[in-house]
């Protein structure tokens, strides 16, 4: 009887967070990939004549696919991510390897510095940088102005990568905490031997920290690849001011766009499987890439 109390025990403690967790992700997904496979007709001009649910097999992919608008937003995230989530690893990797070298001063300010960004929400960021883009608000566009330069930084060409900014500048400090972490855990030992040997800090960070950080950074790139597909907050922010963002600009933004403005809440989540499985097949094989070197 105790022991059976006992078995019981871990789990009624875990029942409140498995009933959240069932509530507010597994039956979500559940309901988005049921609602992608399924379409409802509606009959009369406003449905009063009934409406009717059938299942659609792989209508609703095929009509998302066949929207060139989603897939040129895919491909335009992909390229973001490309250049910008490699950009911020390798500043992220930077800062926190000197940070958490012997000659660093106040490493904990400076921590607390870089890691601030990421508390302010990307709607709010988004908007403070939007007075360093926006002609006539821009101190930046004036400056450029003055020596003759006419700086553009939500053209069709720039604002891709002026929404990279803002990102960067978010979640640096995030990712940089991650790679700390990790180097915290390096036994002070390892530095020690490296000492008696000579070893200068360049070597100590090539040959050390690099190859025992590794984790980290495949942590840190794996949630990048997510986040880079859930783009959203930053472009729609900017689509009141930038002419070159639509409104199916993102993935995101496009299965937003299909389900609120053209009410077809199945193909919307159609495309938030598609988005989904695009992250999970990226995220994969860069795992797998990963383990292999490391073999």
């Amino acid at each position: 009887m105790k022991g059976a109390r006992a078995a019981r025990a871990p789990w009624l403690l875990l029942a409140p967070f498995l009933a959240l967790f069932a509530l507010t992700f597994v039956l979500p997904i559940i309901v988005a990939v049921v609602s992608s496979f399924t379409k409802v007709s509606r009959a009369g001009l406003f449905g009063e004549k009934g409406v009717t649910t059938e299942f659609a097999w792989f209508a609703n992919y095929a009509q998302a696919i066949g929207n060139p608008n989603f897939v040129a937003s895919i491909g335009r995230v992909l390229l973001f991510g490309v250049v910008q989530v490699t950009l911020m690893i390798a500043l992220c990797t930077v800062l926190a390897l000197l940070l958490e070298s012997a000659s660093a001063r106040w490493p904990g300010l400076f921590r607390a510095v870089y890691f601030l960004p990421y508390g302010i929400p990307g709607v709010i960021a988004t908007i403070l940088w939007s007075f360093l883009y926006i002609p006539g608000l821009s101190p930046l566009v004036d400056l450029g102005a003055a020596f003759g330069l006419q700086l553009d930084f939500l053209g069709p060409d720039t604002v891709l990568w002026s929404i990279a900014n803002i990102v960067t500048w978010t979640y640096t400090g995030y990712n940089m905490m991650i790679i700390i972490a990790q180097l915290k855990s390096i036994p002070t030992e390892v530095y020690e031997a490296a000492k008696v040997d000579g070893a200068s800090p360049w070597r100590v960070a090539r040959s050390i920290q690099l190859p025992l950080i590794r984790p980290a950074l495949t942590l840190t790139v794996v949630f990048s690849i997510i986040g880079t597909l859930q783009l959203f907050a930053e472009p729609q922010v900017l689509q009141t001011s930038s002419p070159a963002i639509d409104s199916e600009y993102t993935p995101n933004l496009s299965a937003y766009t299909t389900a609120f403005a053209y009410n077809d809440y199945n193909v919307a989540a159609a495309q938030a499987v598609l988005i989904a499985l695009v992250a999970f097949a990226l995220s994969f094989a860069f795992l797998r890439l990963t383990n292999r070197r490391t073999r």
